[in-house]
């Protein structure tokens, strides 16, 4: 069996090459469909409208993979391709063969090599660029797209292809190319070997280990088909799932996923693009089930050793079903210790959709099953041995040890321990998991409670971790503390998580660090471990993890008053989100960018992004982007002077239960709903409100949050008295790093002074607010300040822009860019996941702001403006 070629994907800024709007994908598909689609055809509208014709109503719809082999995605294009190469002389097509066997699943550059080593002539290419097929260059062919380079693979002989492999694989002997020569000996091996199964397993682990998951992948999926063993071959694809879906790559996770008899995915895509509520619980199921799991096996091994070495079954009833069982484990454990980490992340955490009232009766039952009580925390016990220290005997405890916290993430894994001399029996105790991976799984359970808004679940999480010892991320517990209302213990908590936001870190646990600067109000912090985590992301080759980190740093960007970039990084995220197949992080982001859109005046854009997301997240139970944009909603309205209903989107968050609201969004939101409330005259709510707002900016001593807090107090009290709360907000402003808020506060100290007759300062608090907005690109803001300098009767007139691209705003410009490059509306729709009519929108509104009726005037005046 020879795996079938599938290219590398497309680079992401890919443009459609055709603009044809019948060979486009159907627009009706969801934007994640969409995105997804194309990505799969190489950009190619031909494959992609041929691909749409074939799926499934459920895959239409997004709820099942989408195809991933090159023949279910486009066999008619596909079949052209290969009569077209078939027309070839033999030569050139055998050298073609060669060329595209060199470039999967990653460029080898060893066609070259390969030439030299097999004597082979190079002129025959001349047909294939006579042809228009291919085209020869200095380091090697450069096939005319990748549907070509499939048709070059797949039209060579079942022969042939070994031998090119084989060539390949004896031409690659420098230091590193270890994996990718192992990859074409197992391209090019005849049947099932063992030799070559192991050969492919530890080169998927030193791919993996240098962060090529998507060349980890292949080596193990090339593994699993050379595998006669049907239970190693489940877990082998079990395996390459947890490297395709860290490369990126989610439709081909799940279907190998789905080729296994195992579940230790669902919980991970139950995450990123299923019911958060029902994430969370699989992946604490996950917890209770592979903590008993790791209790057993230990116990296993001390009782082993506790026989002084012996194997021999115990004189009692049961004896040998209990040592069978024992020796079953350890045999499975070890084939499973052979085969180092996948990435180390939640790519391989098992997650079983059971809900929450079944954790402790199947952790009960499972246990019961293996003759072992479940541990619980507090039990009294020693820790177990160090699996450092071979051949020591571990002490005789009557329980389970419940400080050593037993690996959650994934199916425990021994390590054999070098037996004493003379003792041919002895079994050391196994080797108690690295603790890292559970708090993997913790971490990933936390992201399900935040993304449902029921902080409660968080509770239940740190009570299953303590149970089995493990200690959690900092997050966990200072999520759980702030529900329960113990601030001051959350605090310290959060501080400890968000102090671990230093370079090289773990990209996981550094959007957890960001996530808990984020609530303690340091957005300094937060951006700096968020741009972190993506950065080491890319770097260990967990592509999944980038749109994640861009999730959170988007508030950081948002508050600190670089919207612009913000929007254009949010952006480029949600694309990334929909082409890995993580649609609930898109639509946390589609709620971030209308909240953007709400900042720069983009009324329209603001709520078509905020339907789509609180569409899609109220079918999800997604809590925490429906309370966003339902507040971009709200922001919106307050920025345009529509207090009443600004008041009424904010009130109505503090009504919505886990998956509508998000208690955290509605904390955030206080201070606009304080000042929502007071412009309109409702201030009973809105001071009950301030008060917890209030309790907890004094607990974390956040400039910022002080700020606002002073800010609100200004806002409910009478006449002069509010003037020294604004002076006080302003002060504590000045240490923080909010700048747009800080302008906002000084907009609202305008207004009171100048209904307080202190015009001179006044005017001056105006000034200072209404170059901030301009600056940050906030027009409503803006005219909200002019409005007030009017009334003052100062007359401003719109502030004029150095340059074309500064009047508009960064969705605007974007469009525009890509407008003038030459994209189709319709292109520009499927890069920014928007719809072709609001694309349109945003066309006429570029044309107005600049006064010009052509994209060649377009073109013209941005080049002018980005040369100057």
């Amino acid at each position: 069996m020879v795996t079938p070629v599938n290219p590398p994907p497309l680079d992401r800024t890919w443009p459609p090459s055709r603009t044809d709007a019948r060979r486009t994908p159907d627009p009706a598909l969801p934007e994640g469909v969409r995105i997804r689609l194309l990505r799969a055809a190489y950009g190619d509208p031909r494959a992609a409208a041929e691909l749409r014709s074939r799926l499934t109503p459920r895959q239409a719809a997004g709820l099942d993979p989408l195809p991933t082999e090159p023949a279910a995605l486009a066999p008619e294009l596909l079949s052209r391709h290969r009569r077209e190469i078939r027309s070839l002389p033999d030569d050139t097509r055998l050298l073609l063969l060669l060329a595209a066997a060199d470039q999967y699943p990653v460029p080898t550059h060893a066609f070259l090599r390969a030439v030299a080593a097999g004597r082979l002539d190079t002129r025959p290419l001349e047909a294939a660029e006579t042809a228009g097929v291919a085209q020869a260059t200095a380091g090697g062919v450069v096939f005319r797209d990748a549907w070509t380079r499939i048709a070059a693979y797949e039209t060579g002989s079942p022969a042939d292809r070994r031998d090119v492999h084989r060539l390949l694989a004896r031409v690659l002997r420098a230091v590193g190319e270890t994996p990718r020569r192992s990859w074409h000996r197992g391209a090019g091996a005849l049947g099932p070997s063992v030799r070559l199964t192991a050969e492919l397993r530890t080169a998927a682990g030193k791919a993996r280990a240098t962060g090529e998951h998507a060349l980890a992948c292949a080596l193990v999926e090339r593994a699993a088909a050379l595998s006669r063993d049907p239970r190693e071959q489940s877990r082998l694809l079990d395996r390459a799932a947890g490297d395709a879906w860290q490369s990126g790559e989610g439709d081909r996770a799940r279907r190998l996923a789905a080729a296994t008899d195992s579940d230790a995915l669902n919980g991970v895509f139950a995450l990123r693009s299923g019911n958060a509520a029902e994430a969370f619980d699989a992946l604490l199921v996950a917890v209770t089930r592979r903590g008993v799991e790791g209790a057993v096996v230990r116990r296993a091994g001390e009782g082993a050793v506790m026989r002084g070495g012996s194997e021999e079954p115990e004189a009692r009833p049961g004896a040998e079903e209990r040592s069978a069982r024992r020796e079953a484990d350890e045999r499975s454990a070890r084939r499973e210790a052979e085969e180092p980490l996948a990435g180390g992340h939640l790519s391989e955490a098992p997650g079983l959709a059971m809900p929450r009232a079944e954790v402790s009766r199947t952790a009960t039952s499972r246990a019961g099953a293996s003759g072992t009580a479940v541990p619980r925390a507090g039990v009294p016990g020693t820790a177990a041995p160090r699996a450092d220290a071979p051949g020591t005997p571990a002490p005789r405890t009557a329980k389970p040890p419940a400080a050593t916290p037993p690996c959650l993430t994934e199916t425990p894994r021994l390590k054999e321990t070098p037996r004493p001399t003379g003792t041919p029996h002895a079994t050391a105790s196994p080797r108690t998991p690295a603790p890292d991976h559970a708090v993997h799984l913790l971490a990933r359970a936390t992201e399900a409670a935040v993304y449902t808004g029921d902080l409660r679940r968080c509770r239940e999480a740190a009570a299953v971790a303590s149970r089995f010892g493990i200690v959690p991320h900092g997050t966990l517990g200072g999520l759980a503390a702030a529900f329960e209302g113990r601030y001051e213990d959350a605090r310290d908590l959060l501080k400890a998580a968000a102090g671990r936001c230093g370079p090289g870190g773990d990209p996981t646990l550094l959007v957890h660090a960001g996530i808990a600067a984020l609530m303690l109000g340091d957005h300094t912090r937060a951006t700096t471990a968020t741009v972190r985590a993506a950065a080491s992301a890319r770097a260990c080759g967990a592509t999944v993890i980038v749109p994640q980190a861009m999730e959170f740093r988007a508030y950081a960007e948002f508050w600190t008053g670089h919207p612009r970039a913000a929007e254009t990084a949010a952006a480029d995220a949600l694309w990334q989100a929909h082409a890995t197949g993580q649609d609930n992080g898109a639509c946390h982001l589609q709620a971030a960018l209308a909240m953007f859109a709400a900042l720069t005046g983009d009324e329209d854009v603001c709520r078509e992004r905020a339907a789509a997301a609180r569409s899609y997240a109220l079918g999800h139970g997604l809590g925490l982007p429906a309370a966003l944009a339902q507040w971009a909603l709200a922001y919106l309205d307050l920025s345009s002077g529509r207090f009443a209903a600004a008041a009424a989107r904010l009130r109505a968050l503090a009504g919505f239960g886990p998956g509508h609201g998000h208690r955290a969004i509605r904390h955030l939101a206080t201070p606009h709903y304080v000042e929502a409330a007071a412009r309109s005259g409702d201030t009973r709510i809105a001071r009950a409100a301030h008060a917890d707002y209030d309790r907890w900016a004094r607990a974390v001593r956040s400039p910022d949050d002080l700020a606002l807090s002073a800010r609100c107090r200004a806002l409910l009290a009478p006449g002069a008295e509010a003037v020294e709360h604004y002076r006080t907000a302003l002060d504590l402003h000045a240490r923080g790093t909010r700048d747009f808020e800080r302008a906002r506060t000084e907009l609202l100290f305008g207004g009171a002074l100048r209904r307080l007759r202190r015009r001179t300062e006044a005017r001056d608090r105006l000034h200072t607010s209404l170059e901030a907005f301009e600056s940050f690109g906030a027009p409503h803001c803006a005219a909200q300040a002019r409005a007030e300098l009017r009334a003052l009767g100062t007359p401003v007139a719109a502030t004029a822009l150095p340059t074309p691209a500064a009047h508009l705003t960064a969705q605007q410009l974007m469009v525009a860019r890509m407008a003038a490059d030459g994209a189709t509306n319709r292109e520009i729709a499927v890069r920014l996941a928007l719809s072709p009519r609001t694309i349109d929108h945003h066309l006429r509104g570029v044309f107005s702001r600049l006064g010009i009726r052509s994209r060649i005037e377009l073109v013209r005046l941005l080049a002018e403006g980005e040369a100057s």
